[in-house]
C-alpha cells in the first residue's frame, strides 16, 4: 500500500482545503510531521484512516453528525476527505463526506446532509479515472479486501502508536493477549476453549444427573429394604453427585440389601409353612366336631318327625278315601261334561231359532228349514241378474264426477290465463323499472369507492392541516428560543474572546508569577529576573479563561440543540404543509363532513345492489314461469274439450240400462241391497232352524250315555258322581299331602335305621365353638405369616427391580463418566487450569505466544541495530506469578551483561526504541499474516523526546534503512531536534481561522 495524495476540506482543525502530497514526501524515504500541540498532526492520520475505513481510530470516535466537521469551516463548505493511493496493484481514489449539518437552501436553520462515498480507479491505458461505486458498503468491502486488514490492524501496523507499544512492553499477559488477539484474530481458538468448556459443563451436568438418578434409586432401595442394623450407615450417604466411586458404593450397598432381603424372605416362608400346618390341623378338627354334632341333630330330628307322623294317621286315611272316590268320578266326568255341553248347545240354538223366525215375514214365521232354503236360492238368482246394471250405474257416477272435474279444471285454467295475460301485459314496464334500480345501485357503489378515496385524501389533508397549524405555533416559539440562544452564544463567545485577549495581554505577568530566584526562565533561560512583569488591573488567569470557554461551549451546544430541534420542526412543517396545501382546517373539516354525507348516501344505495339484482332475477324467472303456465293452460283446454264430448256420449247410453234395472227403487244399488238383505235373512233363518233340531237330538243321546256311565262307576245316580268330583287343583293338593306323608314316613324310617346316626347319638356331645375359636386363631397366625412373607417377597422384587435399574444406569453412565473425564481434562488443558498444563497456558495464549515469538524475532533484528548490538528481544513462556497465565512473556537480553530481564525494567529511552522495534516487527508479521500486502507508507507517532543524541541517530538510521525496501516512514513528533535531522517535513500550523499544512524540504506536485 502506497499513499499518493490526501486532500481534506473542513475536516477536524482544518477549516479550508488542505493537501498532503505523499509522493513528494516519500521521495526522501523519511519525513517529519510536526506542529504545536493541538494543531492537527493526528488529524492527518485520522483523515487517512477515515478515507480507507469510514471511521477514525476508536479512541477518537465522537457521536453526532458534526463529529468530524471543523468548527472553523464556512457553513456552506462540505466536509470532505479525498485519498489517492495504490493498493493491491490498483490506483484508487476514495472520497468520503461524513454526515453533517448545513444551512437549508430555502428558509433558515440547518438540515442534516447524509454521508456520501465515491470510489474511482485510474485506467493507465486511457489516462482517465473510472467510477466504481457510490455505496458505503461496497466501498468498505472492496477496500477492506484489498487492504487485507481491519481498521484496528491498520491503526496498529501503519499508524504506529508508540505509547501503545510502550504499555505493551510493561503490560501483563492478559493485556498483551487482548492486543495480539485483535491483531491476529485468534477468536476461533478462544471459541474452541469456550466450546470445550461448554462440552465439559454439559458432560459434567450429564454425569451429575446420572449420579442424582443413582442416588434417588439408592434412597428408593433404602425405603424398599426397610430397617435393619446390617443396612445402617450406607457408604453412598456420604457421597454427592459427581463424586468418584458413587456408582460402586450404590451397587455394593444394593447387593447387601438384596442379600438381607432374601434372608428375611426365607425366614417368613418357613413361618408360613408352619402356620399352614397348624391351620390344616385346626380345620380338620373343626370339621370332625361339626360332623358329629350334625349326626346327633339328625337323629333327634328323625325321632321328632316319627312322633308327628303317628299323631296325623287318622287324617291321612280320610284323604286317601276322598282321593279314591274322586278318581272313580273321573271315569264319569267326560260323559257328564258331554251332556252339559249338549244341554248348553240346545239352549243356544233354540234361542237363535226364535230370533231368526222373529225377523221373517208373518207368512214364513213357522216355515220349515227346507222351505226357507228354497226361497233363499231364488232370491240370490234374482240378485245375480242385477250385477251388470249395478256396474253401469257405478260407471255413470264416475262419468259424472269426471265431467264435474273437467268443468272445475276448465274454470281454474280460465282464471290462470286471465291472471297470466294481466301480468304479462305490464312486463316491459316492470322489467325496465327493476333494471333502472340495479343500474342505480351499481353506479352508487362506484361513486362510493370514489368518494372513499377522496375522503381518505381529504382526511389526511385535514390531519396534516391540524399538524401544520400546531407545528407553525411550535416553530415560531422555537425560532424565538433559537434567537435567544444565538444571542447567548454570541455573548458567551465574545466574553470568551475578551477574556482570552485579556489573558494574552497579561501572559508575561502570568509567566513572571512562576519565576523563582536562581531557576532559569522558561522563555529566555536566564536565572536572573531583574524586572519581572506585573499583572494589570484587567488581567485574568487560566481558570477564568477556561471557565469562559466552557460557558461558550455550553452556549454553542445549547444553540446547536435548538437548531436541530428547529430543523426537525421545519421539516415536519414542510411535509405537513405540502400534504395540507393552502386550505384551512375549517374548510377541510367542512369538506370532510360533506364527503362523509355523500359517502353514507352512496353506500346506502349501493347496499341494495344485491337485493336489486336478486329481485330482477326473480322477476325474470317469474316471467318465464307465467309464459310456461299460459302455454300449458291453453294445451290442457284443447285436450279437455275432446275428452268431455266422449264422456257425455258414454253417459247417455248407460242411463237407459240403469233405468230398466232399478224398477221402483231409487237406484240399482238400492235394489241390489234389498235383495241381498232378503237372501241373508232367509239363509240365517234356515240355518238356525236346522241347528236347533240337531241340538235336541244330541241332548237326548247324552242323557242315555251319562246314566250308563254312572252305574258302571259305582254311583247310584249321575248326581252322586258329580258330587264326588274334585278340581285338578284340589286333586293335586290332596295327592301332594298323601305323597308327602308317605315320603316322610320312608325318610324317617331310613333315618332311624341308619347305624351312623345311632352311633353318633350314643356318643357324648362335642364343643364346636371351641374348635371354631382354635381355627380362627390358626387363620390369624397364617394371615400374619402370609402378609409378612408377601411383604418380604415384595421387598425382594422391588430391590431386584431397582437394583437392575441402578446397574443399567451405572453401565450407561460409565462411558459418559469416561467422556466427562476426557473432556474435563481437555478443557482444563485448553483453559490452562489443569495440573497437567504445567505452564498454565491457554490455547489462545499458546497461539498468541507463537505469534509473539515471530514478532519478537522480527523486532530483535531492528532492536539490535538501534541499541548498537546490545539488546535482543526474546519470547518467554515462563509461568506467571501466583495464578497468572504464562506464554506471553517478553524479555530483553543485554549482551553487555549477559542477563535476561523483563521488558518492564527498561528505561524511558530503552523503552522507546524497544517499542519502536516491536512496532516495526509487528507490522512485518501482521503484513505476512494478512497475505503479504506490501506497506510502503508507515507513520510513527511520538516518543522520540526520550532519546539521547546517539540513540536518536541509531534509531533514525534504522528508520532510514527502510528506504532500502522502497518504503517511506513518517515520524509524528514535536521534538525540535528532529526538525534539524530530517529535512523533509510536513508542518501543521494552527491559527484562529483553522490549521494549515505546509510542505518543507519537498515540493508538492
Amino acid at each position: 500500500m502506497r499513499l499518493h495524495r490526501l486532500t481534506v476540506t473542513a475536516f477536524g482543525p482544518f477549516g479550508r482545503t488542505q493537501t498532503v502530497d505523499f509522493d513528494a514526501l516519500s521521495a526522501a524515504g523519511l519525513f517529519l510531521l510536526h506542529g504545536p500541540t493541538g494543531a492537527g498532526k493526528t488529524s492527518v492520520l485520522d483523515a487517512v484512516c477515515y478515507a480507507l475505513y469510514g471511521g477514525v481510530p476508536g479512541a477518537r470516535q465522537v457521536p453526532g453528525p458534526s463529529r468530524l466537521r471543523s468548527d472553523h469551516a464556512d457553513p456552506d463548505t462540505r466536509t470532505e476527505v479525498v485519498l489517492d493511493l495504490t493498493v493491491g496493484g490498483r490506483r484508487l481514489e476514495v472520497t468520503r463526506q461524513p454526515e453533517q449539518l448545513r444551512p437549508k437552501k430555502r428558509g433558515t436553520g440547518l438540515t442534516t446532509e447524509k454521508a456520501q462515498s465515491w470510489l474511482r480507479e485510474y485506467d493507465a491505458v486511457t489516462g482517465t479515472w473510472k467510477a466504481l461505486s457510490r455505496s458505503h458498503q461496497e466501498i468498505g468491502e472492496e477496500l477492506t479486501q484489498l487492504m487485507g486488514m481491519s481498521r484496528e490492524q491498520f491503526c496498529q501496523v501503519v499508524l504506529l502508536p508508540q505509547g501503545d507499544f510502550a504499555r505493551f512492553l510493561r503490560a501483563g499477559a492478559e493485556e498483551r493477549a487482548k492486543l495480539l488477539g485483535r491483531l491476529f484474530d485468534t477468536r476461533r481458538f478462544a471459541a474452541v476453549e469456550q466450546h470445550l468448556a461448554e462440552l465439559r459443563t454439559t458432560a459434567q451436568r450429564r454425569v451429575r444427573d446420572g449420579d442424582e438418578r443413582l442416588l434417588a434409586l439408592a434412597h428408593r432401595m433404602r425405603q424398599a429394604a426397610g430397617t435393619g442394623r446390617e443396612l445402617d450407615g450406607a457408604a453412598f450417604e456420604d457421597l454427592s453427585p459427581g463424586d468418584p466411586g458413587l456408582a460402586d458404593a450404590v451397587l455394593e450397598w444394593a447387593a447387601l440389601a438384596r442379600s438381607a432381603a432374601r434372608e428375611r424372605r426365607d425366614v417368613t416362608a418357613a413361618a408360613v409353612r408352619a402356620a399352614e400346618d397348624a391351620h390344616t390341623t385346626a380345620r380338620r378338627r373343626l370339621e370332625e366336631a361339626r360332623e358329629r354334632d350334625r349326626l346327633r341333630r339328625r337323629h333327634a330330628a328323625a325321632r321328632r318327625r316319627a312322633e308327628a307322623l303317628a299323631a296325623g294317621a287318622r287324617e291321612h286315611d280320610r284323604d286317601r278315601a276322598r282321593l279314591e272316590r274322586a278318581r272313580a268320578a273321573e271315569t264319569v266326568a267326560p260323559v257328564l261334561e258331554a251332556r252339559e255341553r249338549a244341554e248348553a248347545e240346545r239352549r243356544r240354538t233354540a234361542l237363535a231359532e226364535e230370533r231368526a223366525r222373529d225377523r221373517l215375514p208373518a207368512d214364513l214365521a213357522q216355515a220349515p228349514a227346507e222351505r226357507l232354503a228354497d226361497l233363499e236360492r231364488a232370491t240370490r238368482q234374482e240378485l245375480g241378474a242385477l250385477d251388470a246394471a249395478r256396474h253401469a250405474e257405478e260407471r255413470g257416477a264416475r262419468l259424472a264426477a269426471e265431467l264435474a272435474r273437467l268443468e272445475r279444471e276448465s274454470g281454474e285454467d280460465e282464471e290462470l290465463l286471465r291472471e297470466a295475460e294481466e301480468w304479462l301485459a305490464g312486463w316491459e314496464a316492470t322489467r325496465d323499472a327493476h333494471q333502472r334500480r340495479v343500474d342505480a345501485a351499481v353506479e352508487a357503489a362506484s361513486r362510493a369507492e370514489q368518494l372513499a378515496r377522496r375522503l381518505d385524501t381529504v382526511r389526511r389533508r385535514l390531519e396534516a392541516a391540524r399538524s401544520r397549524d400546531a407545528l407553525t405555533a411550535e416553530e415560531a416559539a422555537t425560532r424565538a428560543e433559537l434567537a435567544a440562544a444565538h444571542e447567548r452564544a454570541l455573548a458567551a463567545k465574545q466574553d470568551w474572546l475578551d477574556v482570552r485577549a485579556r489573558r494574552l495581554d497579561g501572559i508575561a505577568a502570568e509567566l513572571a508569577g512562576e519565576l523563582r530566584d536562581g531557576e532559569p526562565c522558561m522563555v529566555c533561560g536566564s536565572p536572573d529576573h531583574p524586572v519581572p512583569a506585573r499583572p494589570g488591573a484587567r488581567h485574568v488567569d487560566r481558570q477564568a479563561e477556561e471557565a469562559a470557554l466552557e460557558r461558550h461551549r455550553r452556549a454553542e451546544e445549547a444553540h446547536r440543540l435548538i437548531e436541530r430541534r428547529l430543523d426537525s420542526l421545519r421539516e415536519r412543517l414542510a411535509l405537513a404543509g405540502e400534504e395540507a396545501g393552502e386550505a384551512s382546517v375549517a374548510e377541510l373539516a367542512d369538506e370532510v363532513a360533506g364527503l362523509e354525507t355523500e359517502h353514507v348516501d352512496a353506500r346506502r344505495i349501493a347496499a341494495g345492489a344485491a337485493d336489486a339484482r336478486a329481485a330482477f332475477e326473480r322477476l325474470q324467472r317469474e316471467h318465464e314461469v307465467r309464459q310456461a303456465a299460459r302455454r300449458d293452460a291453453e294445451r290442457r283446454a284443447a285436450s279437455r274439450a275432446s275428452r268431455r264430448e266422449a264422456l257425455l256420449a258414454e253417459r247417455d247410453g248407460l242411463r237407459e240400462q240403469v233405468a230398466r234395472a232399478r224398477g221402483e227403487a231409487a237406484s240399482v244399488a238400492h235394489r241390489a241391497d234389498e235383495l241381498e238383505r232378503r237372501a241373508a235373512l232367509l239363509a240365517s233363518a234356515a240355518e238356525a232352524v236346522s241347528a236347533a233340531e240337531a241340538a235336541a237330538r244330541r241332548l237326548k243321546e247324552a242323557d242315555a250315555r251319562l246314566a250308563d256311565a254312572a252305574w258302571h262307576a259305582g254311583f247310584d245316580t249321575p248326581q252322586a258322581a258329580a258330587d264326588a268330583r274334585l278340581t285338578d287343583h284340589e286333586q293335586r293338593v290332596l295327592q301332594r299331602r298323601v305323597d308327602d306323608r308317605q315320603a316322610e314316613e320312608a325318610a324317617v324310617a331310613a333315618e332311624l335305621a341308619d347305624p351312623e346316626l345311632a352311633d353318633a347319638a350314643a356318643l357324648p356331645p362335642v364343643d364346636v365353638d371351641a374348635a371354631e375359636a382354635a381355627l380362627d386363631a390358626a387363620v390369624a397366625r397364617l394371615n400374619a405369616a402370609s402378609a409378612a412373607d408377601a411383604e418380604a417377597r415384595r421387598r425382594c422384587e422391588e430391590l431386584d427391580r431397582l437394583s437392575a435399574r441402578a446397574l443399567a444406569d451405572a453401565r450407561a453412565l460409565a462411558p459418559q463418566r469416561e467422556e466427562c473425564d476426557r473432556v474435563t481434562r481437555l478443557a482444563g488443558l485448553a483453559a490452562g487450569t489443569s495440573a497437567e498444563n504445567e505452564r498454565r497456558m491457554r490455547l489462545e495464549s499458546y497461539v498468541l505466544a507463537a505469534r509473539l515469538e515471530q514478532v519478537a524475532a522480527a523486532a530483535s533484528a531492528r532492536l539490535t541495530q538501534m541499541s548498537g548490538g546490545r539488546y535482543t528481544l526474546v519470547h518467554s513462556d515462563a509461568r506467571g506469578p501466583g495464578r497468572g497465565r504464562s506464554g506471553l512473556g517478553l524479555h530483553v537480553i543485554d549482551a553487555w551483561t549477559g542477563s535476561e530481564r523483563d521488558t518492564a525494567t527498561l528505561s524511558g529511552g530503552e523503552t522507546f526504541f524497544a517499542s519502536l522495534a516491536l512496532a516495526l516487527g509487528l507490522a512485518d508479521v501482521v503484513t505476512e499474516e494478512t497475505g503479504g500486502l506490501r506497506l510502503d507508507t508507515l507513520f510513527i507517532d511520538e516518543g522520540f523526546g526520550s532519546l539521547d543524541d546517539q540513540t536518536l541517530d541509531e534509531v533514525l538510521d534504522v528508520l532510514d534503512s527502510l528506504r532500502e525496501r522502497d518504503r517511506s516512514v513518517g515520524i509524528v513528533s514535536h521534538v525540535a531536534d528532529l526538525r534539524r535531522r530530517i529535512p523533509v517535513q510536513l508542518e501543521v500550523v494552527k491559527g484562529r481561522a483553522g490549521s494549515v499544512i505546509r510542505h518543507r524540504g519537498a515540493t508538492p506536485e
